[in-house]
């Protein structure tokens, strides 16, 4: 089998690790890794297959002989470097939103538009977390009866903002432990000195803002799922709405989705069309209170889908519930099965 080198951007951050992680457990044909990060890293040493190999600085002249750069290190990273990459004979996957509207780069879910990947001009490019997760188990419900409509509010875990936002949590829960602070003594407002990278306090708490506000009321982050719903469906008839809600959740983010379909589908119908979905496991059993959670997510593979229920207050609504390790089919993961369809090809 034919072998690649292969290149991380941002290998020390969260997904970065993800990224190293699961090329070994995939096992990718890897000929080389070369692991990239800001200058603060470099020398910092990262295991692969058994062996030690050493962050490098990103630069312009870092991607010589490299095949597939799988990019993880910010959005004004990307933009910056990714087209040496490109210059340098590589194909780009990049899990930042840079390049994600750009109508000359796939945005791509394998299991929804893997048809897209061939379109590629040197980059490809990863969807947001949410989105992921969501279009793996809507994709099949659109091919069989046509999304008129898309309501979501997501609730997703602080590792969704990055390594030093989960340690933040982790810091907070101690904070208030070594305290004996729990819940019954009514504090659970832990003051300004434990707060630095989110906004306000997480612990006990959800904060209803994921990025910046932008002109409309919502924020980047809820129109990044609306803007790329249309763009992966390649159907701009598709409306969809979105609140995204950070939660003290450390992995996988969690989905109430509401649609309306043309076409009316049926409780049973909806889980016929799921079981055999590529990238979905059924958790559906109110009788037996089974359904999908973080905790039984994380770490895995696969999109979780159930509370499966029919809308009484429209003709043809469906509710699901939906859930998804966001840093692995999220991020690393849907890049690195990018990666295997292209080398397929």
């Amino acid at each position: 089998m034919k072998k690649f080198n292969v290149a991380i951007m941002g290998a020390t951050g969260a997904v970065g690790e993800k990224l190293i992680s699961i090329l070994e457990e995939r096992n990718f044909p890897v000929k080389n890794l070369r692991l990239l990060a800001s200058e603060r890293s470099r020398g910092k040493e990262l295991e692969f297959k058994g062996k030690k190999i050493k962050v490098e600085e990103l630069t312009h002249g870092s991607f010589k002989d490299i095949d597939i750069v799988l990019s993880s290190a910010g959005a004004s990273r990307s933009l910056e470097f990714l087209p040496s990459a490109v210059k340098a004979g590589a194909i780009c996957i990049d899990n930042t939103s840079a390049f994600r509207m750009d109508k000359n780069v796939p945005l791509v879910v394998p299991e929804v538009n893997p048809h897209a990947i061939k379109k590629h001009k040197g980059i490809i490019a990863n969807p947001n977390c949410s989105t992921i997760q969501m279009l793996v188990a809507l994709a099949p419900l659109h091919k069989a009866a046509k999304i008129k409509r898309i309501v979501v509010s997501t609730y997703q875990a602080v590792s969704g903002a990055g390594q030093n936002n989960i340690n933040e949590l982790g810091f907070q829960i101690k904070h208030i432990a070594e305290r004996n602070e729990f819940v019954g003594l009514g504090k659970h407002n832990i003051g300004n000195d434990t707060i630095k990278y989110f906004n306000y306090q997480i612990l006990f708490n959800l904060i209803p803002q994921i990025d910046v506000f932008m002109d409309n009321g919502y924020t980047k982050e809820e129109m990044k799922m609306v803007n790329e719903t249309m763009k992966i469906l390649d159907d701009d008839s598709v409306k969809v709405t979105a609140t995204c809600v950070r939660v003290p959740v450390l992995y996988a983010h969690s989905e109430s989705i509401n649609i309306e379909t043309q076409k009316k589908l049926t409780v049973k119908k909806v889980i016929e069309i799921l079981k055999t979905a590529p990238g979905v496991i059924l958790v559906d059993d109110i009788a037996n209170k089974k359904y999908p959670m973080p905790l039984d997510c994380e770490g895995k593979d696969a999109t979780f889908v159930g509370r499966i229920r029919e809308d009484e207050s429209i003709k043809n609504g469906l509710n699901l519930w939906v859930v998804a390790d966001n840093l692995r089919k999220g991020a690393a993961l849907n890049a690195i099965q990018i990666a295997e369809y292209l080398i397929k090809c």
